[in-house]
């Protein structure tokens, strides 16, 4: 639950800020009568991303159980290449995100005002897309390992509830979030989120067929860590953990985990120091010289 809360959180937080810098630019810029179409870009953008998310859940149904397997695995693995993108772009366009969306309003209030609505569309939609998938993602390996649905549902509501309201308290000052550190340690906590997903669907690949070795284990602890122990719950609801993993599965994880958690911390560090310092005060001169 934990997992999906920071999920809904994290891409709730990027729609919410997109619509408070659009709606705030409007507003300062004596653009209000524009306000209403940045809200329709956004209801049509929710619209979409609902339709997305029950296409995902009762699409498969009709299908067989490899089939179910093998759309559920490939899905799994796409979430896990679009949250991948989504962790990298967010952790470098964070700074410069209020700029970029200030120019895309200038060009779309100069050429057609109704620009505005489709980029409210994109730029939540893409979030609302995202979110979907990797949602669904999370909540079929929960009702496959624990039969519940609605925990990852819930936490994710509750992450998007989170961001909405601190969307609005930035869009009204009261606080102000460093945002580049907050990307920074989501999207460290998410790449360990997604290693496990990729590795869940890896696990439908090889229950379809489609890939070998599913009785090939790289090792079973299931005596230690009992899937159905409140701890077993707790690592498989957050990590997708499972105690009896196979050698392509613990494969997948490590190839994909190392990699990306390197590069992301490296370019973490990169832009750390790349930031510019302030300058030294030099003292004023007195006008004497030394002797």
């Amino acid at each position: 639950m934990l997992a999906n809360f920071l999920i809904g959180l994290r891409e709730g937080l990027e729609a919410a800020l997109v619509v408070s810098i659009l709606l705030a630019y409007l507003v300062k810029s004596d653009r209000r009568k524009l306000v209403g179409r940045v809200w329709v870009g956004v209801a049509v953008a929710i619209v979409i991303s609902l339709g997305f998310g029950a296409a995902l859940t009762f699409g498969p149904r009709g299908l067989t159980f490899a089939a179910q397997e093998g759309i559920g695995g490939s899905l799994s693995i796409i979430a896990v290449g679009f949250v991948t993108w989504m962790i990298f772009w967010m952790a470098r366009a964070a700074r410069g995100m209020a700029g970029g969306l200030r120019d895309q309003v200038d060009r779309a209030a100069e050429t057609n005002s109704w620009s505005l609505a489709v980029v409210a569309l994109l730029a939540v939609g893409r979030e609302g897309l995202e979110t979907a998938l990797f949602l669904w993602a999370a909540t079929e390996a929960a009702a496959r390992d624990t039969g519940a649905t609605t925990n990852p549902l819930l936490g994710a509501a509750l992450g998007i509830v989170v961001a909405i309201v601190l969307g609005y308290l930035m869009y009204r000052g009261a606080i102000k979030i460093n945002l580049t550190r907050f990307f920074t340690w989501t999207g460290a906590f998410l790449i360990i989120v997604a290693a496990g997903v990729l590795a869940y669907g890896i696990h439908d690949l090889q229950e379809a067929g489609f890939l070998p070795g599913l009785n090939t284990l790289a090792f079973d602890i299931s005596r230690i860590i009992p899937p159905s122990s409140w701890y077993g719950t707790l690592l498989k609801g957050i990590f997708n953990f499972s105690p009896a993993t196979t050698v392509l599965e613990a494969t997948a994880w490590v190839c994909y985990f190392v990699p990306t958690m390197t590069i992301f911390l490296t370019r973490v560090r990169a832009r750390t120091h790349s930031q510019p310092r302030p300058a030294t005060p030099v003292p004023a001169s007195t006008g004497r010289t030394r002797p």
